[in-house]
């Protein structure tokens, strides 16, 4: 039997989709009624909590003001007129009570005191002359009285006539008239003397005020007088001293903190070089400027030379101190006179009413409602409620508290 040929364009195609099959992988199987893994169950939200620390907590007050001193006495001169002459002390000098600050010209002042000690002993010369007159005048008037005496006797007898009695009397009358005259020109005398002894009383109080002395110990803060100027009395002080030398800071507080401040606290004083000094509080002003809404306080400094009126000076008093609970102001919420915080227990937040002590700056004492380590929304009352539940995170814990208002 003869063999058939068979064409080889069918047999390459078949080789070739034999190839193509082969390459392609296989579809992968799933089993049927299969189930997709299950979703992760999602976490509550992270939030910051504080730890309920027990530690020491100080509130303080911070003043500024200036150096001032504590009272100042203005030192001028008491008399018109005279030149300054000399001067004793300068600006920063420490004086005492007494002490002379200046000194003025008394040329014209000694004048006018010999001119009062001449006038003096003339009066005393017409005193004494005034009063021989009334020795004299006295004589005179007894003589005429004694005689009028007996020509009255004589004239009731009638061996004196009516005349001669007149002429009696009429001399009586003018010796005694005479006498009561020179009296009175001692009188005048005396009195001439007196002024003439008060003039130069006068002149002599202008001598001496010619010095001008310290009326109180202190220390030199200002001096106006210069030589060779003529003073005044209405021409102001010449020099201004600050009594004692005491010297304070006159502050400025705002008036929530007023009440705070207390005479006798203690006071640390930092001046605008840097240097420290401690003060105490010597007055509470009970007026709050309507404007400025501030008050005032006067901080008793002791004498030191690096005080200097009219710096700068800021004082930082202590006003309570106390240990307990303490927590950030951002932790309680206040509603009027209640205060509250947030707690989280086993991640469950839950408000607590809370009991509030010292403030100081950021942080606030809690003196009940809260046990030390518990854990506390550090911002309350904004992100959750109460019985919320979240992931604590715990903030830094603050290592002091000494936070001033």
């Amino acid at each position: 039997m003869a063999l058939r040929a068979v064409p080889a364009r069918p047999i390459l195609a078949a080789l070739a989709l034999a190839l193509l099959v082969s390459s392609v992988p296989p579809a992968p199987a799933f089993a049927e009624g299969a189930a997709a893994p299950a979703a992760a169950a999602p976490q509550p939200p992270s939030l910051t909590v504080v730890s309920a620390a027990r530690r020491e907590i100080v509130s303080k007050v911070v003043v500024t003001g200036t150096l001032t001193p504590r009272e100042t006495v203005m030192v001028g001169a008491d008399v018109d007129g005279l030149r300054i002459e000399s001067l004793a002390v300068d600006e920063g000098d420490t004086v005492t009570a007494g002490q002379v600050l200046a000194r003025l010209a008394t040329d014209l002042v000694d004048v006018d005191l010999a001119r009062a000690d001449t006038q003096i002993a003339r009066a005393a010369a017409a005193i004494t002359q005034a009063t021989a007159l009334v020795d004299e005048a006295q004589s005179a008037a007894v003589e005429a009285t004694s005689s009028l005496q007996r020509t009255r006797s004589l004239n009731e007898k009638g061996i004196v006539g009516q005349d001669i009695l007149d002429q009696r009397v009429s001399a009586a009358a003018a010796a005694n008239a005479r006498l009561a005259s020179v009296r009175q020109g001692v009188a005048l005398a005396e009195a001439d003397k007196a002024s003439a002894e008060a003039a130069r009383r006068e002149f002599a109080l202008r001598r001496a005020k010619a010095e001008i002395k310290a009326p109180t110990d202190g220390l030199v803060l200002a001096r106006t007088a210069r030589l060779g100027s003529v003073v005044s009395t209405a021409g102001g002080g010449l020099f201004e001293i600050a009594r004692d030398g005491l010297i304070e800071l006159d502050a400025e507080v705002s008036e929530s903190a007023l009440n705070a401040l207390e005479t006798g606290q203690s006071a640390a004083v930092v001046l605008a070089s840097g240097d420290a000094i401690t003060g105490r509080i010597r007055l509470v002003s009970p007026k709050v400027d309507a404007t400025t809404r501030l008050g005032r306080v006067r901080i008793a400094l002791p004498a030191s030379p690096l005080l200097r009126t009219g710096a700068f000076g800021r004082a930082t008093v202590e006003t309570k101190r106390a240990t307990g609970i303490v927590l950030p102001r951002t932790a309680v919420v206040t509603d009027g006179l209640k205060a509250s915080v947030q707690v989280v227990k086993d991640g469950v937040v839950e408000t607590r009413p809370v009991e509030l002590g010292i403030s100081a700056g950021d942080e606030v004492e809690i003196t009940a409602g809260v046990g030390e380590g518990e854990s506390v929304v550090s911002l309350a009352g904004t992100f959750v409620r109460d019985g919320d539940r979240v992931t604590p995170v715990a903030a830094e814990p603050v290592k002091t508290v000494e936070a001033a208002r």
